[in-house]
């Protein structure tokens, strides 16, 4: 049963069948009969664990398991301390108030720029967020920054757990060791 870690690019689906002109995981020669353990949004980036062991891909994706997930977003303007320690508590959203999530401003990653590139005003300056959630709702790291005033320009997903983008450029993949899958 293979397990794969994925850097989803910009654009792509979270699923094997394309749709409305997007890309999905099946241009990327991703061996057959694993799916998604959790998703991305096809304007959000970065690591998607790929399984057929239904066992991992509920301890992945489910939030009473609680396993860390860490956000890289690009925001327009500088954030506040004021705005991060309100993400920190939990921000009431249309569906309920969100966990406690780790949150904090940092350096501007070591990362490839976007296909296409964000939307930039000269006038408008960015910063990057580190935001990491135990819990997994539909948008929420955008709904969570736009809660607080800071819109997203670019959200990627650094890690699931223990697993990282480390060594992964957009598109790429790569089978996980047995070794590493006894550390999950």
């Amino acid at each position: 049963m293979p397990t794969i870690l994925f850097n989803k690019p910009y654009g792509v689906l979270s699923q094997f069948t394309p749709a409305d002109g997007h890309r999905a995981l099946s241009d990327f020669g991703l061996p057959g009969k694993v799916y998604p353990a959790g998703r991305l949004d096809a304007d959000s980036e970065g690591l998607l664990l790929l399984t057929s062991d239904g066992r991992l891909q509920s301890y992945i994706s489910e939030p009473r398991h609680k396993q860390p997930k860490t956000y890289w977003a690009q925001v327009e303007r500088i954030i506040t301390e004021e705005a991060l320690e309100k993400l920190r508590i939990g921000i009431m959203l249309k569906d309920g108030i969100t966990l406690p999530c780790g949150a904090e401003k940092m350096e501007e990653p070591d990362i490839p720029p976007r296909t296409p590139p964000i939307r930039t005003r000269k006038t408008v300056p960015v910063c990057w967020v580190r935001i990491v959630l135990k819990e997994g709702r539909n948008r929420q790291v955008r709904r969570m920054l736009a809660a607080v005033g800071f819109p997203v320009l670019r959200l990627i997903r650094y890690s699931i757990g223990n697993f990282s983008l480390d060594g992964l450029k957009p598109g790429e993949w790569r089978e996980l060791s047995r070794e590493e899958l006894r550390k999950i």
